[in-house]
């Protein structure tokens, strides 16, 4: 199957797409992934105990470096690049069924995607959370405690355990907003997988989900994938020069 033909023909002809976007559509905008070879558990292994649910509980040392790590996050300084705005380019032109993001960093938002699109998936490193009575608090108020000097922060309301508002290994994906995410992969006639290894379930399975109610299947990642066989079309291309040209497909302006 010749793919940038396919996709020609293909692209005008979708109504509703679906996008699942991993750590790769955000490289561009400086903030490295987690599993490629520059990423961040790849260069630092040990720093995978800071997204495990047990040890970031039972270990307050894992706590304060996770604490550090918040503070030092490239994110705060990022900003979305040209992959980022072409999805929201696609929500504008009434084309985009939703939008779910493996990230954490609400690059997606801030292009210009709509929340009611977003479903932050493994939720968002913007908010801070209470293990013990949820209360949910803006990031930057408890780095500034950081920032203080208090090394890790208890809940203002409580004094209980903080962490992001992200879903740590072990913990549970919020059912809700799985819900979501299935039903938007169920309902779209494209699903477009960009930026992810689609090697961490449940998210890889939507393309599954996408497939099997009749959704065409296409992949930008620079690394293979266990659902590549099951594409109508692979691009190993970049994602910042890639999804721009796809969205002009899409419109039918594209090359």
């Amino acid at each position: 199957m010749d793919a940038p033909l396919t996709l020609a023909e293909l692209l005008p002809k979708v109504a509703a797409i679906t996008v699942l976007t991993g750590a790769g559509i955000s490289t561009d905008s400086g903030i490295p992934d987690f599993r490629g070879p520059q990423g961040v558990w790849t260069k630092d292994p040990a720093a995978e105990a800071m997204s495990t649910i047990g040890a970031y509980l039972a270990d307050p040392e894992v706590r304060r470096r996770a604490w550090r790590s918040r503070r030092d996050n490239p994110v705060w300084d990022a900003e979305p690049n040209a992959a980022h705005a072409a999805l929201a380019e696609l929500e504008r032109a009434g084309r985009l069924r939703a939008l779910i993001t493996q990230n954490i960093d609400g690059l997606h938002q801030r292009a210009g995607s709509s929340a009611a699109k977003v479903i932050e998936i493994h939720g968002t490193v913007r908010d801070a959370v209470c293990l013990s009575c949820d209360l949910r608090t803006p990031m930057p108020e408890v780095l500034a405690r950081v920032d203080a000097g208090e090394d890790d922060p208890p809940c203002a309301g409580c004094g209980g355990v903080q962490k992001s508002a992200t879903i740590s290994f072990g913990q549970a994906l919020d059912r809700d907003v799985l819900d979501a995410a299935i039903a938007a992969a169920r309902s779209c006639d494209l699903f477009l997988a960009v930026g992810t290894s689609l090697t961490v379930q449940p998210a890889a399975g939507l393309c599954l989900e996408a497939i099997d109610h009749g959704a065409r299947l296409v992949i930008i990642n620079a690394e293979e994938t266990p659902y590549d066989g099951l594409a109508d079309a692979v691009l190993r291309r970049p994602i910042g020069e890639t999804l721009p040209r796809l969205a002009g497909l899409a419109f039918g302006t594209g090359p």
